[in-house]
């Protein structure tokens, strides 16, 4: 039994997964919530069987100490079961396009990001650091979120600002959720029973964060987030893209740093626009006629749409456009309007086979038979992407 252990370590939470690559299966799954509050919980499935526990505990060392009791209660993990324990890193900057087997060096690395992305680098070292002690004689792999986007050409990820400060403080566009856009990538082409090398899609990840990738062969040539994940698309709190001299006005208008790090990042996006980041929500306050709820679909729409156009020009010839993650997989209104009139591009949804895909189990092709360019949904797995990637790199 060849077995992945899959840690995604935030702040104050652990997301983990036990994946059988030999089927794939996965064999368990569960959610820490609320690590260092005076009661945090733990929720763990293994085969059907559901585990819950509810105690306080401190900091993630508890945490992952937690988990090994679900897992012995369950389905037990014993020494020399796993193969690899793969850890998600959401920031590697331009050191790392593929995974990486931790050592000193990389734990350098990572640290070295953290400032590329101060939120979430430094949870998901700690998680690294409390798993390498918890499991000392397994191998640990990183796995990036920026790695897929290294293939991007300068002319993609390069801002057009002073070379040498831009250099100095490592300011160019490094894009996220690569996980999911390569899984669902690779997804794409194998439904379709072409090899990747020669398949083009475009991959929208729409979830409460969102993101557009123009996939060439199986390799990233653009994408919409940036240094930060704030670029791009609208997301439910997040702003997309914004006129820097915007920032400058209200700098100028009396707003500090803090002030403009929370509207941007909490108070924009479809909350900002509506009051409503759920999209169940914008589209129920919309159909009860909210003229604000329908203009925040209206601008959220528009912004897929606008990366939709660039990137099929960029890419010069697409096989298919992908939807995934919690809205694209869910969502047939926005799918519906993302492909409303795009026919001459020979791109043409059905809409029965639209309406029916909510959450499929597996890939669904939306598009008529008429339409050139395939129009899919796509689950994305990142868990399964991480463990492959792990497996991979320990050979």
């Amino acid at each position: 039994m060849t077995q992945i252990l899959v840690l995604n370590s935030g702040s104050s939470s652990i997301k983990y997964e036990l994946i059988d690559m030999a089927g794939p299966q996965t064999r368990a799954a569960g959610l820490i919530e609320r690590i260092g509050e005076p009661m945090s919980t733990l929720t763990h499935e293994a085969q059907g069987r559901q585990l819950r526990i509810e105690r306080p505990m401190s900091d993630h060392r508890e945490g992952l100490t937690a988990m090994a009791e679900a897992f012995e209660q369950t389905i037990p993990v014993r020494a020399g079961a796993l193969t690899a324990v793969g850890h998600r890193v959401v920031h590697g900057g331009d050191r790392f396009a593929q995974p990486a087997v931790i050592d000193d060096a990389v734990l350098d690395a990572i640290r070295d990001c953290i400032p590329l992305a101060p939120l979430h680098n430094p949870a998901n070292l700690l998680g690294i650091e409390v798993a390498m002690q918890a499991y000392p004689d397994v191998a640990h792999v990183a796995v990036f979120d920026t790695a897929f986007h290294q293939t991007m050409p300068e002319s993609s990820f390069r801002y057009a600002i002073d070379r040498a400060t831009a250099d100095a403080h490592r300011i160019r566009r490094y894009g996220f959720h690569g996980t999911s856009h390569a899984y669902v990538s690779r997804a794409a082409a194998a439904f379709l029973g072409r090899p990747v090398a020669q398949t083009n899609t475009i991959t929208l990840h729409l979830g409460n964060g969102a993101s557009a990738c123009a996939v060439r062969g199986g390799v990233s040539i653009d994408t919409s987030m940036g240094l930060t994940p704030l670029a791009g698309l609208v997301m439910g709190t997040r702003s997309g893209d914004i006129d820097p001299g915007a920032l400058i006005h209200l700098l100028n208008m009396g707003l500090d740093l803090g002030d403009l790090d929370t509207l941007l990042n909490r108070r924009s996006g479809l909350k900002g626009m509506c009051g409503h980041n759920d999209l169940r929500e914008v589209h129920a306050a919309s159909a009860r006629g909210d003229r604000s709820a329908a203009s925040a679909l209206d601008v959220y729409v528009h912004s897929i749409r606008h990366y939709l156009g660039a990137y099929l020009v960029e890419l010069g010839t697409l096989d298919a456009i992908v939807f995934t993650a919690g809205v694209g997989e869910n969502d047939p209104v926005v799918r519906a309007r993302v492909c409303a009139g795009l026919e001459s591009l020979g791109i043409e949804i059905e809409a029965s086979s639209n309406e029916a895909a909510r959450g499929p189990s597996d890939v669904a092709d939306i598009a008529t038979a008429a339409s050139r360019v395939r129009v899919l949904v796509v689950p994305t797995n990142e868990e399964l992407e991480i463990a492959t990637q792990s497996l991979e790199a320990v050979g």
